[in-house]
């Protein structure tokens, strides 16, 4: 009885986003779910940014030219770039949300990563054709 007392307990402690994300292998969904929670907050903290441009685009006809000019620099078409991607996923991931809603038999682990490549790829396709659009490629 005595040797049982002498027994360290465990200690468990609060751990990181270093940890979380170095030391363990979140499956597909679980990394889909936290992206969808960055794209939601990026697209939170840069509300007032994205209604300044929505603005400037239909004020007048002088103001869309200056708008036309403040998104030709590179910076500002990789920020919109950054935030038509978290719009998109976000989109993509809240879909995959309320299918999953509607359909309990959909959660399960095959299903969500089946759905979360699903997520992955329309984005990643979506993303890719704005910023082929941005760049002015067509």
């Amino acid at each position: 009885m005595a040797e049982a007392a002498k027994k360290p307990r465990p200690e468990f402690r609060n751990i990181g986003l270093g940890q979380i994300l170095t030391a363990y292998r979140l499956p597909l969904a679980g990394r889909v779910s936290i992206l969808h929670r960055v794209s939601g907050a990026l697209l939170f903290v840069f509300l007032p940014f994205l209604l300044f441009l929505f603005d400037q685009s239909l004020t007048s006809e002088l103001s869309f030219e200056s708008f036309k000019f403040f998104l030709s620099n590179i910076i500002v078409k990789i920020v919109t770039l950054v935030l038509a991607w978290a719009f998109l996923f976000h989109f993509c991931a809240g879909i995959r949300h309320l299918l999953m809603d509607m359909n309990h038999d959909a959660v399960s682990k095959e299903s969500g990563k089946r759905t979360s490549v699903v997520v992955l790829v329309v984005s990643s396709i979506l993303t890719i054709a704005f910023a082929l659009k941005l760049f002015g490629a067509f």
